[in-house]
């Protein structure tokens, strides 16, 4: 895989994160604002506007558990993919040391023998 097939496909997952969290937003929101806007159409809620907001929370979580399962679970795959690919990408301590090690072995196997003598 070359680098622009890797930023292409960053991109891309990149992308797909952002519309999953977008969208589970807006339907969250969404089932919050709709039984909210319901309630505070009838006159005795628009007095209790704190007991509405509370019923409408409740309703909204209702929802959400109900019908927003697949759309949490591609918002929860892309970030874990993130994560992935950032732990994938970092670069520990053993790399760093191996790539050393293995350097100043081929720097000493490739250098010729001084001859000093005269």
């Amino acid at each position: 895989m070359t680098a622009w097939e890797a930023a292409a496909q960053a991109r891309k997952l990149g992308d797909m994160r952002a519309r999953s969290a977008l969208v589970y937003t807006v339907l969250r929101l969404a089932a919050f604002l709709v039984p909210f806007g319901l309630m505070m159409l009838l006159p005795i809620m628009r007095e209790f506007y704190w007991l509405s907001a509370i019923f409408a929370a409740l309703i909204g979580l209702s929802l959400s558990m109900l019908f927003l399962r697949r759309p949490l679970g591609d918002l929860s795959a892309g970030i874990a993919s993130g994560a992935d690919a950032r732990r994938a990408r970092k670069v520990t301590d053993e790399d760093v040391e191996d790539a050393a090690t293995d350097a100043s072995a081929d720097d000493i196997a490739i250098e010729p023998p001084s001859t000093t003598e005269r």
